[in-house]
């Protein structure tokens, strides 16, 4: 038989030796699947999942190879009858205060669903934009039936599975998108420091690829235009969210002979910053320096003094991207499919009047 037949032969020889080495132990992976059916990784994804692209024959041998090495424990076998895995994937680029908070929300909206939770980050040697695409090349179609995706970089992505932004790019909504109203939340702790007296106020700006970072400035700009008052870019520095970017910004705007009475910063992170370099140069806050944070993540309340900041319902957000995905992931239509949450803003012991 092997004779007529070499190809089978050898297609044999993989799946006896996989199979022993399954019978003493080990699970079998998609990678033992492809080697005895002698074909690609990509390949048996394609035929496990029931897409296009794979020859009839190719697609029986696979399913075979699957059955006699007892495959049907994985995600990817158990998808072969629903065609779904059960599983929902968040993206995000790092397990800060702000992700861990998406995630505590995403995981009470699925805690009664048939849905688990898969958290995947980026891998620090690829761009942002690289890991995301990466990422969503690895899990889409085989691992999960949707993806969130939390602040994420690239603009325009395509999946096998629904997706849904979280603080998304500033390029073109052309994903289903969560946030929370930026422009008005920067308005308003702006005119609360203009309320209280300080006429000079700063500014530590985000990420500028993120839509929020510009609504932020602009909510902060329009403020002061409506209290009459000029933007001054002596006063405003790009702290990108990033540690090293944000002391470097928040140094510049406290050192300078003309420093501001206020400073209203993009995240609750960089606030934190402006407040422990502010001690660092004999700067009392509030007595001496006003600040105003973003987000109202667990840090805010725990700093010294206390946060005040514009409180996003940030648990809301991946509460809300879950409704949205899983009416994707159903061939439904959500209600909106770009949605913006309120904020409110949260008085503590950061501010008071300039002296």
């Amino acid at each position: 038989k092997c004779r007529k037949r070499p190809e089978w032969c050898q297609t044999f020889s993989k799946t006896f030796s996989t199979v022993c080495s399954t019978a003493m132990g080990r699970r079998p992976t998609i990678n033992d699947v492809a080697e005895a059916a002698g074909v690609s990784v990509a390949t048996v994804s394609k035929a496990v999942n029931g897409r296009y692209g794979v020859a009839v024959q190719t697609v029986e041998r696979v399913l075979q190879v699957v059955q006699e090495l007892g495959y049907e424990s994985s995600l990817v076998a158990s998808s072969m009858r629903s065609r779904q895995t059960g599983v929902i994937g968040v993206l995000v680029a790092d397990f800060e205060p702000f992700s861990a908070e998406i995630l505590k929300g995403v995981g009470a909206a699925l805690h009664d669903s048939r849905y688990d939770l898969l958290a995947y980050s980026g891998s620090r040697q690829l761009s942002p934009e690289g890991w995301e695409r990466r990422s969503l090349s690895r899990l889409s179609g085989t691992l999960i039936d949707g993806v969130i995706m939390v602040t994420p970089t690239v603009v325009n992505v395509s999946a096998d599975v629904p997706i849904v932004a979280i603080d998304p790019h500033t390029g073109r909504a052309d994903l289903p998108t969560v946030e929370s109203d930026s422009f008005g939340g920067a308005r308003q702790a702006t005119e609360f420091l203009v309320q209280l007296g300080h006429r000079r106020i700063g500014f530590l700006a985000g990420r500028p690829d993120l839509r929020s970072s510009g609504l932020r400035d602009a909510g902060y700009r329009r403020a002061l235009g409506e209290a009459g008052l000029a933007y001054d870019p002596e006063i405003v520095a790009v702290g990108r969210y990033e540690p090293e970017t944000v002391r470097e910004a928040a140094l510049r705007l406290l050192a300078q002979p003309g420093r501001p009475t206020a400073v209203f910063a993009a995240n609750d992170l960089s606030a934190i910053t402006v407040i422990e370099v502010a001690a660092e140069l004999g700067i009392d806050v509030p007595g001496d320096l006003a600040v105003v944070g973003f987000d109202d993540v667990p840090e805010a309340s725990q700093s010294t003094p206390q946060l005040t900041t514009i409180r996003q319902p940030i648990q809301g957000l991946g509460a809300a991207a879950v409704g949205m995905l899983t009416a994707l992931m159903n061939d439904e239509t959500p209600e909106k499919t770009h949605l913006v949450l309120p904020t409110r803003l949260i008085t503590r012991g950061t501010t008071a009047p300039p002296r």
